[in-house]
C-alpha cells in the first residue's frame, strides 16, 4: 500500500472523531475519544512508510469497529448518566 499524505491522516482521524461521538453511552464515548487522541498522538512522529501503514490499516478497522459497535448501542436504549445531565445542563 502506498503512503498515506497527511491529509488523509487528519482526515481518518477526523473521521474516527466523529464516529466516537455518536456512542449513545458517556462512558463508550468518552473511552474512545480518548483512545483516538491518545492514539495519535503517541504515534504522531512516526516516519517509517510501512510503520505508518500497518498504523493507518489498524486505524481503518478501529473506524469499522466502532460504526459497528454505535449501531448496536443505538437499537439499545440507555438512562443518561448524572455526569452526562450535568455537562448538558437542565433541559
Amino acid at each position: 500500500m502506498a503512503s498515506c499524505s497527511r491529509s488523509q491522516v487528519i482526515s481518518l482521524y477526523r473521521m474516527l472523531m466523529k464516529e466516537s461521538k455518536k456512542f449513545p453511552s458517556y462512558n463508550f464515548r468518552t473511552y474512545a475519544l480518548c483512545r483516538v487522541k491518545h492514539g495519535f498522538r503517541e504515534n504522531q512522529h512516526v516516519d517509517n512508510p510501512r510503520t505508518l501503514d500497518v498504523l493507518l490499516s489498524q486505524a481503518r478497522e478501529s473506524l469499522a469497529l466502532i460504526k459497528r459497535q454505535v449501531t448496536v448501542g443505538q437499537m439499545y436504549s440507555t438512562q443518561k448518566s448524572v455526569v452526562e445531565k450535568v455537562v448538558q445542563g437542565p433541559v
